[in-house]
């Protein structure tokens, strides 16, 4: 069951703090089985990373529900998928992959390769497999993927 009513919409400053406590909740349960969890460095990393310019807020009938970012990457050629993040009242129902459906298909249309990185076991691989996404390499805390563009996306360089 997709959620009925989302948008994205482009972040604002107003939303980091609001957004900080999203991914602190979402993130504690893996950052706890991996022995890495602060609470004051889990928040302040995402106001570190900020990027308002490539950052999404995921919004609900309105309401922020979680928030999405994707960056390019002049080094590769692609875009980096970061601070993928839902608040736990909006998980399991569609609306994270309505969320990546519509993201890919804007890189597939620029022939744009995504990498993103996952914590090591977290359930959030899964519906990055389910994308297309591949692992390309991994360490003891995190594992990196890549999905291609799309076969029948543009070809030609990565906009």
């Amino acid at each position: 069951m997709i959620e009925s009513v989302w948008t994205l919409r482009p972040a604002a400053p107003e939303d980091v703090e609001p957004i900080v406590e999203i991914r602190a909740e979402v993130m504690r349960p893996d950052l706890e089985r991996l022995g890495r969890f602060d609470p004051h460095r889990v928040r302040q990393r995402f106001r570190d990373a900020f990027s308002p310019q490539h950052t999404s807020v995921i919004a609900v009938e309105g309401l922020l529900a979680g928030c999405v970012a994707l960056r390019p990457d002049t080094d590769t050629g692609s875009h980096w998928l970061e601070h993928f993040y839902l608040s736990p009242a909006h998980q399991g129902r569609g609306l994270g992959s309505a969320v990546l459906r519509t993201l890919l298909a804007g890189t597939d249309a620029r022939g744009c390769a995504v990498r993103l990185n996952v914590l090591q076991g977290s359930a959030a691989q899964r519906l990055y497999e389910r994308h297309g996404f591949v692992v390309e390499s991994q360490d003891p805390v995190d594992v990196f993927m890549v999905r291609p563009p799309a076969e029948t996306s543009r070809q030609g360089h990565c906009q």
